[in-house]
């Protein structure tokens, strides 16, 4: 893995493809095991979750069905502070058992209000499965039930994750590198 550079920014290795990997079919053990005899529907977080909710439906190995959602609360390299739904959900969610997938919690704000909406739709159950975790940042109280890798208050991106649009198809994850902060 070499370093990165968009927008002016270096970023370093932070987790390679064999790693996330191997974590993505921890999870999907687990969640299988969770989930054994039932048909849990996923709620993928779109755009940055996308490689990780098809990675991690893929590695289930009980039936399961996944669905999109799309909202926006991140611009360059920080949180708005707001959460924008731009695609929401079509699907009847009562009695159903869901799985948010999230590409990264951080502040929890976004997560926070996705599960509120959720739940507001009658589903039997409600669990989040996040890639990262970044418990430092969070400004709201966020306990995900599946978490990839609890990682520093850094700024990320790869395997879904951007600057601007950029990068979310590396394979790898990348911490933006400090010395080219200054």
């Amino acid at each position: 893995m070499k370093r990165k550079t968009y927008k002016g920014l270096t970023f370093r290795p932070f987790i390679d493809k064999e790693t996330i990997s191997e974590q993505v079919a921890r999870l999907g053990q687990r969640i299988s095991a969770d989930y054994a005899g039932e048909y849990p529907l996923l709620v993928c977080v779109l755009n940055g979750a996308a490689p990780f909710a098809i990675d991690l439906f893929r590695a289930l190995d009980i039936d399961a069905e996944i669905t999109f959602i799309r909202l926006k609360s991140y611009e360059g390299t920080g949180s708005t502070g707001t959460v924008k739904q731009i695609m929401g959900l079509n699907e009847d969610l009562t009695g159903r058992h869901v799985i948010i997938v999230e590409d990264i919690i951080d502040t929890g704000r976004t997560m926070k209000r996705l599960q509120a909406d959720v739940s507001a739709m009658n589903p039997a159950s409600v669990r989040v499965a996040t890639l990262l975790f970044k418990p430092e940042a969070l400004e709201v109280k966020i306990e995900p039930d599946y978490i990839g890798f609890e990682i520093p208050k850094k700024f990320i991106i790869g395997y879904g994750l951007d600057i601007d649009g950029m990068a979310r198809n590396l394979n790898e994850i990348y911490v933006l590198d400090e010395e080219s902060e200054a």
